[in-house]
Formats: structure tokens, C-alpha cells, sequence
């Protein structure tokens, strides 16, 4: 554990419970893809089934199970409880394009190959895109709501130190995760026109819009 580990895990819950409040309080799904948190979904599900068999800490551990309940609570509140708000006509990204290409790499590169490590591997490379969906309502819209904005930020954020803290840990240990740092690179490269737009209009009180 390192400042930077424990700033990305605290990043990544604010733009959780970001979502889910914007969710809840609203009660409504508008401006949220759904492709992408089923896509988020299939990530934490992919990496924590060692959650069964494997003790790190209890923070480890207590982590894993807020960001798999969070996850499928997501999905329920989408597609089920708040259904009629969920805009389906703009959430049309193809993520077979996604998943498909995720499974290949992950079986051609990947540190070991084992049935966990596979499954690592598929989720970091996974989670490196599963934000595209978002980003292609965003931009299919026009426009974001200042809420949704500030969940894209924090979710980018929590990349971005993730990429420090695996950068740091190389400095302690001379040991490099090469595939999570370069996922870590490419996630924060595709937020890297949103982050220019929400520093530069949504921190001044105007509404985040997309060039279509």
C-alpha cells in the first residue's frame, strides 16, 4: 500500500458512489450507459474470483466485495428498478468490439498462463476500455450533466494514480506490471479531451458538451 494505491482505491469508490447517488436521488438512469457498467461489472467479476481462495488483507478484501456489490447494484438499479429512465436508443456501442479482442490478448499476453492470471489479465485489459461506451453517449448526446462529469473525472483519476502507483512500487521493488501500466496509459489517454473539458467548463459552472 502506497499513497498513491490508496488515493486511486478512494478515487475509484467516490466515482461509485457518484454514480449511485446521481442514480438514487434523481431516480433516474438519463446520461448513464448501461454498456459500460455491465462491461465494469464483467471486470470486477473477472479479477476478484480469487476473493475465494486467496487472503491478502482485509482491506483487500473488504475492497473487492464494495466494488462487486457496487457493480451489480449499478445494473440492478439500470435495468431494473429505474428501467424506464434508462436511455437505450443512445447506448448503442458495439461491445462485443470490446470483450472479444480483451479475451484474445489476454490468452496471447499475459504474465503466466493459468486460469486466474488469464482472467487478471482480461479485466485490466477490459477496464482500459470499458469506459468507451460512456464516452460514445457523451458524445452521441452532446452534452453531460455536471454529476455525470464528475463521476468521468473521478473514474479517470483513479487510473491516472494507478499508473503512479505502479511507477512508485518499480522505484521499491524493480518490479514492472508492463500490462497494467500500459492499460493504465491507454484508459487515461481516451479521458484525456474530457479532462481538458470538465477543467476548463465544468469546475466553472458551465455544462460539459461533446463535440458530437
Amino acid at each position: 500500500m502506497n499513497i498513491f494505491r490508496l488515493l486511486g482505491d478512494l478515487s475509484h469508490l467516490l466515482a461509485i458512489i457518484i454514480l449511485l447517488l446521481k442514480i438514487w436521488n434523481s431516480r433516474s438512469c438519463a446520461g448513464i450507459s448501461g454498456r459500460s457498467q455491465f462491461l465494469f461489472a464483467i471486470v470486477f467479476t473477472a479479477r476478484y474470483l480469487d476473493l475465494f481462495f486467496t487472503f491478502i488483507s482485509l482491506y483487500n478484501t473488504v475492497m473487492k466485495i464494495v466494488f462487486l456489490a457496487t457493480s451489480y447494484g449499478t445494473l440492478y438499479l439500470m435495468y431494473i428498478k429505474f428501467k424506464a429512465t434508462y436511455d437505450s436508443n443512445h447506448d448503442t456501442f458495439r461491445i462485443e468490439f470490446l470483450i472479444l479482442p480483451a479475451i484474445a490478448l489476454a490468452l496471447l499476453i499475459n504474465e503466466e498462463f493459468t486460469v486466474i492470471e488469464i482472467l487478471w489479465t482480461f479485466s485490466i485489459y477490459l477496464e482500459s476500455v470499458a469506459i468507451l461506451p460512456q464516452l460514445f453517449m457523451v458524445s452521441k448526446t452532446g452534452e453531460a450533466e455536471s454529476i455525470t462529469s464528475h463521476y468521468l473525472f473521478a473514474l479517470g483519476s483513479y487510473r491516472a494514480l494507478y499508473i503512479l502507483n505502479w511507477i512508485y512500487r518499480w522505484f521499491l521493488t524493480e518490479k514492472l506490471n508492463a500490462i497494467a501500466i500500459v492499460a493504465g496509459i491507454v484508459q487515461t489517454i481516451l479521458y484525456c479531451d474530457f479532462f481538458y473539458l470538465y477543467l476548463t467548463k465544468v469546475l466553472k459552472g458551465k455544462k460539459l458538451q461533446l463535440p458530437a
